[in-house]
């Protein structure tokens, strides 16, 4: 069985905003491409375009609606990934020590030579984040693009995970948990993040950031300014157009 490290030099992560995710799976999409170019086996689908389609995702969006104790009910859009956790079930499992975890910077990796696909890692994660290739054999889980954000041959803003570069709303941030100064430790101060299942014990490193209420008066007094006509009567170009439109 593969032994945990007792530290990590660094602990790079993500923070995943619920509040401002979009569902729009843009990081489902850049996640698939990057890691089926790159690291590792490719990503395999199979019966792609037939009646029962499957393949192997890194990063999935979920998508649920949630009636909180007050107001309104939500939508609220759920990605999963691995959350590389400090005491991962996963690694201690492997019986071939194909999964590890990384001192230098808290990454958990899936060496895929040494995998022979018995799925015991994927059993232990309590997230449901692993994958079994079904074309190669073995387990696939995200590596926070590993062999992306240590590319020097790419310029500095793309030394990140592609999930992360990719999504339109920035609900996705990537840095080091054990930097209390770093950008994901403030957002995580500042906005309550939340670990995923901690009675698991699994102590994860990614954090999410819980939705805020969407039905607050506070809101609708903020915006009714700008909700205000400019004008009530049309005049000028406007006027004109307003009548030729009614003989339409």
């Amino acid at each position: 069985m593969t032994q945990l490290p007792t530290s990590t030099d660094r602990k790079l992560g993500l923070v995943i905003d619920l509040d401002t995710c979009v569902g729009c799976h843009a990081c489902v999409i850049s996640c698939k491409g990057w890691n089926t170019e790159n690291y590792g086996a490719p990503l395999s689908d199979q019966s792609a375009y037939g009646g029962n389609p499957s393949g192997t995702f890194l990063n999935r969006v979920h998508s649920y609606e949630v009636q909180p104790e007050e107001g309104a009910a939500q939508l609220i859009h759920f990605p999963k990934s691995c959350l590389h956790c400090e005491d991962a079930p996963c690694v201690t499992v492997c019986p071939t020590g194909a999964s590890y975890k990384r001192v230098e910077d808290g990454i958990v990796l899936v060496n895929e030579s040494d995998c022979i696909g018995c799925g015991l890692c994927a059993w232990a994660c309590p997230y449901g984040a692993r994958e079994l290739d079904a074309a190669e054999g073995v387990m696939k889980k995200c590596t926070l693009c590993v062999d992306r954000i240590y590319n020097e041959n790419l310029p500095e803003e793309d030394r990140e995970p592609a999930c992360v570069r990719t999504c339109p709303a920035g609900a996705r941030h990537f840095g080091d948990f054990a930097d209390p100064d770093s950008h994901v430790s403030k957002l995580t101060a500042e906005r309550g993040g939340m670990d995923l299942m901690p009675e698991q014990g699994t102590k994860p490193v990614n954090k999410y950031l819980p939705p805020r209420p969407k039905d607050k008066m506070e809101e609708i007094e903020i915006l009714a300014p700008l909700l205000t006509p400019i004008a009530v009567e049309p005049k000028g170009f406007m006027a004109w157009l307003d009548k030729t439109l009614e003989k339409v």
